[in-house]
């Protein structure tokens, strides 16, 4: 998942929204996802949701609320696609994945060879079109090289969003997910087809995707055990109470001594306690300890 509200919408008239419905809807919004948006952006509803509400022939945002307090189906999917926008790509903040890569995966990968598990589990936490996740397979791959046939690598991968899922899933990307790959990673974990650059089968296959709202406790429990989280760029988009839930569940989620990874410009200073802050060349890993 990234920066909610972040890209510029095309021009059309929009839809005025009143502070009373902007609460109200900002609160159903909160209240499905987690998601918290400030009134400062009340503008940005108009422009994002007026389209829609052309689409479904609602002339005010009271309509709106209405359908979506009646029709909480196909519609929610809709609204979460409304209130995120996924900006993201292949190794993107390299300074820190190269610090994860040669402290935290390197501690895991010789704990496991020495505990005769050669297995490990990832859970890529608002994973947007997979860009992230498949990034840390192919790190996984570089890392174990021929080793990685001994190894069962799962990565659960999951996001709010329906279709960055399908996404993800397709694993066909165009040249702005790679603004950030070096070229020799391309060539190695790629085939150029008519649509792009597809992801390799051998990386494909380490990922499973699904749709997944953080706020659903039930659904967030039923992810595997894992030794890593990576959550990059999705908490700030929660406000306090919403922060301490999402990192409680990871905490739960996590085999002792396992890894959270936030982004760099993400802390959980005022949110939790329970972890122990590694403070690393280029970031900050949150290990559990027990």
């Amino acid at each position: 998942m990234g920066s909610l509200f972040s890209k510029s919408t095309t021009l059309r008239k929009n839809v005025r929204i009143t502070d009373d419905e902007f609460v109200q809807l900002r609160d159903f919004i909160y209240e499905k996802s987690g998601i918290f948006v400030d009134v400062k952006r009340k503008y940005l509803f108009e422009s994002r949701f007026s389209k829609r509400l052309g689409e479904l022939g609602l002339p005010s945002f009271a309509d709106y609320i209405k359908y979506l307090k009646i029709d909480r189906g196909e519609e929610l999917k809709q609204l979460f696609e409304l209130v995120t926008t996924n900006e993201t790509s292949f190794c993107r903040d390299m300074k820190q994945l190269d610090a994860f890569r040669d402290n935290v995966l390197r501690e895991k990968l010789d704990e496991q060879r020495k505990a005769g598990r050669l297995e490990l589990n990832i859970w890529s936490a608002g994973c947007s079109s997979g860009e992230e996740p498949y990034t840390l397979a192919i790190l996984i791959l570089e890392t174990l090289r021929l080793e990685t046939v001994k190894w069962k690598i799962s990565i659960t991968a999951v996001d709010l969003s329906d279709e960055m899922v399908k996404r993800a899933k397709a694993g066909v990307y165009g040249e702005y997910s790679f603004k950030t790959t070096p070229d020799p990673i391309r060539k190695r974990y790629f085939t150029q087809v008519p649509e792009g650059w597809k992801i390799r089968p051998e990386v494909q296959r380490m990922v499973k995707f699904s749709q997944m709202n953080l706020n659903d406790s039930l659904a967030v429990q039923n992810v595997p055990r894992s030794h890593i989280v990576f959550c990059r760029n999705v908490i700030i988009y929660f406000d306090d109470t919403m922060k301490r839930k999402v990192v409680k569940s990871f905490y739960d989620n996590l085999l002792p001594g396992g890894y959270l990874m936030v982004g760099h410009s993400e802390s959980l200073h005022k949110i939790s306690q329970t972890f122990k802050p590694l403070f690393q060349a280029g970031t900050i890993a949150y290990k559990k300890e027990q």
